[in-house]
């Protein structure tokens, strides 16, 4: 099966980049000394900190391997001037039927924060924007329901 190609923006890459160096050269030591500290105090069996250790030991494992195959398989979104259609790493500002103004930025899946208005490509919204250009209507089917939002500006 080949590799799902994950967007990202420099910001993005970096900020991956950094915190996969930041879990190898410093919390799995950290984690390493947590389990050796509870081994000694006791047994194994039963040893609530040894299982917490061990418990975050294979969280931070499982979050390597998850940055390390996302920066392996990433596609850097381009800073790129101000295109006349919604793509990837376009802010664009939409009005909802109620005339509310929304400020989003499409990136990929690894990045989305909605409350920060970053918004997936792969999102219902990202989906229905992308491609639109100033004046056009973007249909939005989402799981709540079925809306329309027209796009005011791109930047």
């Amino acid at each position: 099966m080949p590799d799902r190609q994950v967007y990202l923006t420099r910001q993005g890459f970096k900020k991956f980049d950094d915190e996969l160096t930041h879990l190898k050269n410093e919390k799995r030591a950290e984690v390493a000394e947590r389990i050796r500290r509870a081994k000694e105090f006791t047994d194994t069996v039963d040893n609530a900190e040894y299982d917490d250790a061990k418990a975050e030991q294979a969280f931070i494992e499982g979050r390597i391997q998850d940055l390390e195959y996302q920066l392996a398989n990433a596609t850097i979104i381009d800073d790129h001037p101000a295109a006349d259609y919604v793509r990837l790493g376009s802010k664009v500002t939409v009005l909802d039927s109620s005339g509310e103004e929304e400020i989003y930025t499409i990136v990929g899946s690894a990045e989305a924060d909605p409350r920060r208005g970053y918004i997936s490509n792969e999102s219902p919204v990202g989906r229905a924007l992308l491609g639109k250009r100033i004046g056009e209507q973007a249909d939005v089917v989402a799981p709540g329901g079925s809306f329309e939002l027209k796009v005011v500006s791109l930047a």
